[in-house]
């Protein structure tokens, strides 16, 4: 299947302003991530950025970008833009990698792609990995996800679920099996629906968990599953996630 990936990348971030731009092995930390994503099979890898400095930055180190509003509410809009900048509509395929992923597996990136492919049902694709700590099932910042029969998502939570009544009676010391899922933030979409889910109007679930993905099933549509035989490499939301992953890279 054809498919482009677009990497939505913000400048003034949170937790770390200018994570986009950092340095890691001497190039931005979004030319990085676009490389990477390069070493899958998409067709083609485009930054969405929301400010020039981004733009100029990917030019210099030759990768495809795309000025986008600044002023989006959610990564989901930038992507929206990004696909009418693009002319990508219909059925086109669209993954979208995080700008602060720089260690993402392009295996990962073609599984959220080929997935879409083969489920005509689903307007989305994603990923999860089983979880094998406990503390991991516990942690709210660790956003978990249920499956149907089919390997589509029922729900997404920063709750423990799904809930092992009985093994948890006296407190969570171990975990149900089969393992529950921790879900992985990436997204593959057909370019139709992403341009229309910016429009959807938010659910209540949503704004409970903070989790955008939830506005999909809510609207009654289907987000397909893989679940990965293994964890991604670590994504940078703080100054201590950008030095360990320097580390990584020395």
């Amino acid at each position: 299947m054809k498919f482009t990936v677009l990497v939505p990348a913000r400048l003034k971030s949170t937790r770390l302003p200018r994570k986009v731009l950092a340095d890691l092995g001497g190039v931005p930390m979004v030319v990085r991530v676009a490389r990477r994503a390069a070493a899958s099979n998409a067709a083609r890898v485009v930054v969405a950025a929301d400010d020039d400095e981004i733009v100029q930055a990917c030019r210099v180190h030759s990768v495809d970008c795309v000025l986008t509003d600044p002023e989006h509410p959610t990564g989901s809009d930038r992507l929206a833009q990004a696909c009418a900048l693009l002319g990508l509509d219909g059925d086109d395929a669209v993954v979208n990698v995080q700008g602060d992923e720089p260690l993402i597996d392009p295996a990962l990136i073609d599984a959220c792609a080929s997935l879409l492919a083969s489920r005509p049902e689903c307007v989305m694709s994603t990923a999860a990995h089983a979880i094998d700590k406990v503390d991991e099932l516990l942690n709210p910042n660790v956003v978990k996800v249920v499956l149907d029969g089919s390997a589509r998502a029922l729900y997404f939570s920063r709750a423990p679920i799904p809930w092992w009544r009985d093994g948890h009676a006296q407190g969570v010391t171990q975990l149900p099996q089969p393992a529950p899922l921790r879900h992985i933030g990436i997204y593959g979409y057909r370019a139709s629906f992403l341009r229309r889910f910016p429009q959807l109007p938010p659910s209540p679930l949503e704004a409970i968990e903070s989790l955008e993905q939830l506005r999909v099933l809510w609207h009654g549509e289907r987000i397909a599953v893989h679940v990965s035989d293994s964890r991604p490499g670590p994504g940078i939301d703080t100054p201590e996630d950008l030095a360990r992953v320097r580390q990584l890279l020395v």
